[in-house]
């Protein structure tokens, strides 16, 4: 595991050429330097020369982001802005009380508990995926701590998939890291990375996720070919009949890397039409402890998300992140809209009728 002194390259690498700033949905809100990865690299590069203190104030800073990774997408110097960060949090962890009682509660001991009490009292709604003798594709299904909670898409999936070639291999995985990598908890990620890479050990031809997060993570750690639900649905050409004609919008999640496949699952649903909003990749807000730690910020991304949403008259709008979900619902509370917001999966469970041609 790094320090940040091996950083200090990366950091200097920084051309302070401001693409961050055109980028970062913080900036666009607060033209606070800060905000941006170039203004945060100053900061650290005090602190490697010693000029400043990994204290709260730059902590503080640190927090602010929203961990949407669009500063490295855009970084002409090529800097794993989000690594360098991640970090930094934790060497300022080290030394923090409230930071070392966070990283208690996300100990497998409490966190890891939590989820598997929930695997066990939802194990009786969760029907196991029947081995196909000669299937054309075979799947690691990866469900995520949401999908352990609600049992709801893996009854979804077996309905999609049950008179399919498509072979789905369930696997005992932990989270996939992402909170313990916002909070600096490294040594934690390191746990849940060791666990989930000894879990790869069968022949498959894709890892199978339903949550951009989650699928963003793994691909830190785990070299394989991955699909996402949406694209494997869109893959079967499965149809969708729904009794009443609905209109539909949709949210990309920062994390998505692509989301050809929405269009494509739309044309397959009748009665479904789609309007796609302005800016439907703009961040959300929620950002996961961003949400809770600059609440006011979040809330104001969160609302300009919702007015697009709501300027599309839209019945429903659809997303593959159950973060964003609740970031668009945080914003459309602010305007006491009745727009109906599901992740894909949920949506398309509504369906009357699924089939294939």
């Amino acid at each position: 595991m790094k320090n940040l002194l091996d950083f200090k390259k990366d950091i200097n690498k920084c051309s302070k050429c401001g693409l961050c700033q055109s980028v970062c949905p913080l900036y666009k809100e607060t033209g606070n330097d800060c905000a941006v990865s170039r203004g945060k690299f100053v900061m650290l590069d005090g602190v490697l020369k010693g000029d400043l203190k990994l204290n709260s104030t730059i902590n503080k800073y640190l927090d602010l982001c929203l961990k949407c990774g669009k500063c490295t997408e855009f970084c002409p110097s090529g800097i794993d802005v989000c690594k360098i960060f991640e970090t930094a949090k934790y060497e300022y962890a080290e030394k923090n009380i409230l930071s070392k009682i966070i990283f208690f509660l996300q100990s497998k001991f409490i966190f890891g508990t939590f989820i598997n009490f929930f695997k066990l009292i939802t194990k009786p709604f969760r029907k196991k995926y029947p081995k196909k003798i000669q299937p054309t594709l075979k799947v690691i299904y990866f469900k995520g701590c949401i999908n352990n909670l609600c049992p709801k898409t893996d009854i979804f999936l077996k309905k999609l998939f049950a008179n399919s070639n498509v072979q789905i291999i369930e696997k005992d995985f932990d989270c996939c890291g992402m909170p313990f990598l916002s909070s600096g908890n490294l040594k934690r990620f390191e746990e849940v990375k060791k666990h989930n890479l000894k879990l790869i050990d069968c022949e498959f031809d894709y890892i199978l996720t339903d949550c951009a997060s989650c699928e963003s993570t793994l691909k830190k750690y785990i070299n394989a070919k991955f699909i996402n639900l949406g694209e494997l649905i869109a893959k079967e050409n499965i149809k969708f009949d729904f009794p009443k004609p609905i209109k539909v919008t949709f949210h990309k999640p920062c994390h998505l890397e692509n989301d050809n496949f929405f269009e494509q699952i739309i044309k397959n649903c009748t009665n479904v039409e789609y309007v796609k909003m302005n800016d439907y990749d703009s961040c959300c807000g929620f950002g996961g402890e961003f949400a809770i730690k600059n609440r006011k910020l979040s809330l104001l991304i969160s609302a300009k998300k919702a007015q697009n949403i709501i300027n599309t008259n839209a019945d429903y709008v659809i997303t593959t992140c159950p973060g964003c979900i609740l970031g668009i619902l945080q914003g459309l509370k602010q305007y006491n809209s009745k727009i109906h917001v599901k992740g894909l999966t949920d949506f398309l469970s509504k369906a009357e009728n699924i089939h294939k041609n």
